[in-house]
């Protein structure tokens, strides 16, 4: 008897994966008849079960930047459906960005990008524009899932002048 109820507390408390945590999501969108989470949702189980079957795997950290990309995807379509004044499919592109938004982790402010870059650039000895790749490597590692590149860039152009 024992070893059941510890075996029921380690598998009722124990911290899901994020595979775990979609599959369920999954399932509550499904009873509650909401269409367009779930699609959103099976975006991001397509692009899980694809990194399964890849020779990297499924980590973590793998499924965290998978699922960058298709926030990233979703925001590309969203701009280009803006542009193009058609505001119903720009509607259901934000609406997926936001909801795959939520399982990755807490993006950085300007400001703490910006402190965390200052780091950088001391650590590794940047002196100018010319060192911007140096710097760029260490800062896409360093902000890997918590910023965007593309912001990363553009202040560490400012900051290396």
């Amino acid at each position: 008897m024992e070893t059941g109820w510890f075996f029921y507390l380690n598998t009722k408390y124990a911290p899901m994966n994020i595979e775990e945590k979609i599959n369920n999501d999954i399932k509550t969108a499904m009873l509650a008849k909401d269409s367009k989470k779930l699609e959103a949702l099976r975006a991001i189980k397509s692009s899980i079960l694809l990194l399964k079957t890849s020779p990297e795997g499924l980590t973590e950290e793998s499924a965290m930047k998978s699922i960058q990309k298709e926030v990233k995807k979703r925001k590309e379509s969203f701009d280009l459906y803006v542009q193009q004044n058609r505001q119903d499919l720009a509607e259901v592109e934000k609406f997926q960005a936001e909801i795959m938004e939520e399982y990755l982790p807490k993006q950085l402010s300007e400001d703490e990008i910006k402190t965390e870059l200052q780091k950088i650039i001391s650590s590794v000895g940047a002196s100018g524009p010319g060192d911007m790749g140096k710097v760029m490597g260490a800062a896409s590692k360093h902000f890997a899932g918590k910023a965007d590149n593309k912001i990363v860039s553009q202040l560490l152009k400012q900051l290396l002048g």
